[in-house]
């Protein structure tokens, strides 16, 4: 199980993130681009894929993890239930959004 303080130090512990607020809850940037967020339901974080076959690969391997609604059709990222995942896979999970959404110059270190 997973908590929102384990986002915070994971996503903070990322190069060159920072945090604010975007649709009313805490958010985490790099370069000025979002790669997760809270969702405004507990224990639900928005997290960025790569492009929609991670989000599908995602999707179909762990339904109980993984889910989208409607508002998300199409985009590539994916709700996380953080009480289904360990503190390893949102490690990875957060890492694997950072770099989707980080400049080559970060990524390619």
């Amino acid at each position: 199980m997973s908590t929102e303080d384990d986002v915070r130090r994971i996503a903070l512990g990322l190069p060159e993130v920072t945090e604010r607020t975007s649709y009313g809850t805490p958010a985490f940037y790099v370069a000025g681009k979002i790669f997760a967020r809270f969702r405004e339901e507990p224990g639900v974080l928005v997290c960025w894929c790569r492009d929609l076959g991670d989000r599908e690969a995602l999707l179909a391997a762990s339904p109980q993890k993984f889910f989208t609604t409607d508002h998300y059709r199409g985009h590539a990222s994916v709700l996380v239930r953080l009480s289904q995942v360990d503190t390893n896979e949102l490690s990875e999970l957060l890492e694997d959004a950072w770099a989707a959404r980080a400049p080559r110059r970060l990524t390619s270190e």
